[in-house]
């Protein structure tokens, strides 16, 4: 059975070795190497994740019968739009329904506080797109963000209007 808790400071190193094994899978045919170790380095180290923890980026992570599967982190941009920052779940647990829970658990919670819309950001070559556009949300617009160290984010914005 899937379940959903809080994350918090002392979960850092968990939702590090989560990432650290969901990250290269996902992003291999899509970024170098490189451009991997950079990514995992500013985004997911511990200084990285507690900033964003003391900043409001609330996390959850997910939990089937023995263990956690994955990981989400979601914030407010506005008073009515929300951001999906981070959702991974591990390979083996793909397609079993992980991905959506989690989403449906998000979108539950942002929806009581009065969120209207949920947006993310999404590699334009990752599979990723299609579980969104399955999940509900559409493409708003494409942007390319630079991230250092020559380094590029080539995305899709997507956007979900929630009821």
């Amino acid at each position: 059975m899937l379940r959903i808790r809080n994350a918090t400071t002392t979960d850092i190193p968990l939702l590090r070795e989560l990432c650290l094994q969901v990250w290269p899978q996902t992003y291999a045919a899509i970024l170098s190497p490189a451009q991997i170790a950079y990514m995992l380095e500013l985004m997911y180290s511990p200084e990285s994740l507690t900033t964003e923890m003391q900043q409001g980026v609330q996390f959850l992570l997910c939990h089937d019968d023995h263990a956690a599967i994955g990981f989400a982190a979601f914030r407010a941009l506005t008073n009515t739009t929300y951001k999906l920052d981070k959702l991974y779940v591990l390979a083996e647990h793909q397609g079993k329904g992980a991905g959506r829970f989690i989403i449906d658990h998000i979108v539950a919670h942002i929806t009581q506080l009065g969120a209207q819309s949920l947006e993310l950001q999404v590699n334009k070559h990752n599979a990723a797109k299609q579980f969104y556009e399955r999940n509900g949300f559409h493409v708003a617009y494409e942007k390319i963000l630079e991230i250092g160290n020559g380094f590029v984010m080539d995305d899709f914005i997507m956007l979900r209007v929630l009821a």
